[in-house]
C-alpha cells in the first residue's frame, strides 16, 4: 500500500508541473507604457506655449465669449505702430486683398480674425477691415481679450 500511495502522489505532481508550463501569462505590463506617455505629456506641456509665436499685440479686453472654431484662421493683425500683419508676415494695407484671395483655402467663406493692439489707430484697424470685407470675405471677426475680474 505504501508504494502505491507514493507513485500516485509522484504522479500528481509531475502532472502539475506540465500543466504550469502550458499555461502561457496574459497580462500586460503597462508600467513602461504609462512612463512614456507621463515623458510625453510633460514634453507637450513645455512645447505647448513655445508653439505659439506671432505678432506682439496688447488686446484689448471685452465681455464677449470664447468662439469654437475647428480650423486655424487666417490673422490680419496691427499693431501699435499702424504696421499691418498677415499671419506674422509684415505686408502693406494695399497687398492684403490679393494675399489673403492667394492663402485662403475655402475661398471667400475663409475665417479671418483681425487683432488690433489697443493703442492702435482705430482708422487703421477699420481701413483694414473694410478692405477684407469689400473683398468679399464673409466671416470677419475682431480678436479680444476675456476680461479679467479684478
Amino acid at each position: 500500500m505504501g508504494m502505491t500511495t507514493g507513485a500516485a502522489i509522484h504522479t500528481r505532481r509531475g502532472n502539475r508541473r506540465r500543466r504550469r508550463s502550458r499555461n502561457l501569462m496574459s497580462e500586460i505590463n503597462v508600467t513602461p507604457m504609462v512612463d512614456v506617455m507621463l515623458v510625453l505629456l510633460i514634453i507637450f506641456m513645455v512645447a505647448a506655449p513655445l508653439l505659439t509665436v506671432g505678432v506682439p499685440i496688447d488686446l484689448p479686453e471685452t465681455d464677449a465669449k470664447a468662439l469654437n472654431a475647428q480650423t486655424q484662421p487666417i490673422t490680419v493683425s496691427v499693431n501699435d505702430q499702424g504696421m499691418i500683419f498677415l499671419q506674422e508676415t509684415e505686408i502693406p494695407l494695399d497687398e492684403i486683398v490679393a494675399k489673403l484671395e492667394a492663402i485662403a483655402t475655402t475661398g471667400y467663406d475663409e475665417r479671418i480674425y483681425v487683432r488690433g493692439d489697443r493703442n492702435a489707430d482705430y482708422g487703421t484697424v477699420m481701413k483694414v477691415m473694410a478692405r477684407i470685407s469689400l473683398a468679399g470675405f464673409r466671416n470677419l471677426g475682431l480678436v479680444t481679450l476675456q476680461e479679467q475680474d479684478n
